[in-house]
């Protein structure tokens, strides 16, 4: 039994993906958040400054707000495990001030900087992700026997029209021809509309289109038929999901939805630093501004067995608990974990392999960077929803 249950009380919309009742992935949007979260709009822009110095130029959009554009973000998209740009090419060949383009929001602003903006526009679907104005088929890591990525790769190149590329999801692998076929004609006639709104907007800084909210990617993401239910406490959004999505099971309660589903421990736990194993052992998450650490401590367990037997227990519960943890508390960003050192190498491998089969789950895209001479594990995790700082 999967459930989205999205709960508003005064300011807050709390958003929690359940299975079988427990707590898989938590979000919190305030009105405030909601508002300046842009991350995915599409928008007509207006070219400010060119910078040469920084191959880079500033950018303004909707409702002045600012952002910026690096070259290879303004450069028609290439394949870059193939091309490289010119080394010749200037940002003042491409873009030039008071230039009308068209953008995406590929990243919100923070303190420090504006939003990071693109014209390489990607509109995302159940089972792909479509790109025009590029032949670029890319898929999914989590793909891993290379039959099934030439057959979906030979099937989408005879479905997809010139100058558009894809990015084949995980999910296509479950599909069936006529189900990437369907999405495949959403998202196309998606970008006719984006086109039609850009060309009759052209001289003003507008919102062309806006992206999916948080429940709807993950709608998305998971597939309608993955869903039980979507349980609502806001009678006008209640009227909403029911009427754009029909297979799923939408439900109205007037009441908080946290308390009905005695959800309180499970999100404060969420809080907590440490995290105990059912071992004895313990993991705790600290975040900084430039990465999360992660530590594994053996705590009150000792085991049966010899050291390196015990040892190894204990990180492969811990693995579970993180790759667990990541996905509920949406960490992002550069991520290392200190496993308690293991001599044997072989252990080392099945810790790797275990972690990589776990983060299949998880929505977000991932990369293990392997273990480093220090026996930290290195990987990064892409954000599910974007943090807004404020």
């Amino acid at each position: 039994m999967r459930e989205l249950i999205i709960n508003k009380k005064e300011n807050v919309e709390n958003i929690i993906l359940l299975d079988n009742y427990k707590l898989i992935e938590y979000y919190t949007n305030t009105e405030e958040e909601k508002a300046r979260r842009l991350e995915g709009n599409i928008y007509i822009a207006e070219v400010k400054d060119v910078i040469n110095g920084m191959q880079a130029a500033f950018v303004e959009f909707g409702d002045h707000v600012k952002g910026f554009i690096h070259l290879k973000d303004s450069y028609p998209q290439i394949d870059q495990t193939k091309h490289r740009i010119d080394e010749n090419i200037k940002i003042n060949d491409i873009l030039k001030p008071k230039q009308k383009i068209l953008v995406q929001i590929k990243k919100d602003s923070d303190k420090k900087k504006g939003a990071r903006v693109s014209t390489h526009i990607s509109l995302p679907g159940r089972y792909i992700v479509l790109m025009p104005n590029t032949d670029i088929i890319t898929i999914s890591k989590k793909i891993e026997s290379e039959n099934d990525r030439k057959k979906l790769i030979s099937l989408i190149k005879t479905k997809l029209p010139n100058n558009f590329g894809v990015v084949v999801r995980t999910s296509c692998l479950n599909a069936s021809s006529e189900e990437i076929e369907k999405d495949l004609s959403k998202l196309l006639a998606l970008w006719n509309q984006i086109q039609n709104k850009y060309n009759k907007n052209k001289d003003k800084n507008v919102l062309i289109w806006e992206s999916e909210n948080i429940p709807q990617k993950i709608i998305t993401d998971l597939g309608e038929s993955n869903i039980d239910k979507i349980v609502l406490n806001n009678k006008e959004e209640y009227e909403k999901y029911k009427t754009e999505y029909k297979s799923i099971e939408v439900i109205y309660e007037n009441m908080d939805l946290i308390e009905k589903y005695d959800l309180n421990n499970q999100i404060e736990k969420i809080r907590d630093r440490k995290i105990w194993l059912n071992c004895g052992a313990f993991i705790t998450i600290d975040k900084t501004e430039a990465l999360t650490a992660i530590d594994v401590n053996t705590g009150k367990f000792t085991g049966k067995d010899n050291l390196e037997s015990t040892l190894f227990k204990v990180n492969k519960e811990a693995t579970t608990e993180i790759a667990k943890q990541l996905r509920l508390r949406d960490i992002g960003g550069i991520i290392i974990i200190d496993y308690i050192d293991m001599k044997n190498q072989e252990n080392k491998n099945k810790i790797l392999e275990l972690l990589a089969e776990l983060l299949k789950n998880d929505r977000a895209k991932t990369q293990i960077e392997g273990f480093t001479k220090l026996n930290l594990m290195e990987l990064t995790r892409k954000h599910i929803c974007s943090h807004i700082n404020t």
